[in-house]
């Protein structure tokens, strides 16, 4: 490997353990994804319903915050690609709608 070519090493990095909790805080809201954490299967089908219900919040309101950051910048006419990554936005907010349908018919049989 050339002197350029190294990749310059510090400690190594730690990650905290994902909890049910923080998972739901960053906007996970699939009943699978969240069933491999133990305390999912502890849970009432209301709360669990509650969590799910949290995490598709918390993924339109991260999904909102984006798409604002994406329009709001200076001289929009000038990025024509940014229509791109508005309209992934816009299928991924109706993603989560159509989620919010199924996890809730799924929930109240």
């Amino acid at each position: 490997m050339e002197k350029g070519e190294q990749i310059k090493g510090g400690n190594p990095v730690t990650t905290t353990n994902m909890t049910l909790q923080k998972a739901v805080n960053m906007g996970e809201y699939k009943p699978d994804y969240l069933s491999t954490f133990p305390e999912w299967h502890t849970l009432s089908r209301h709360v669990q319903f509650q969590f799910i219900k949290q995490g598709l919040e918390n993924r339109r309101h991260q999904l909102l915050q984006q798409y604002g950051q994406v329009s709001n910048v200076l001289d929009f006419r000038l990025k024509p690609e940014l229509k791109v990554v508005l309209d992934n936005i816009h299928k991924q907010l109706r993603k989560v709608e159509a989620d919010f349908e199924k996890i809730s018919e799924d929930y109240f049989k």
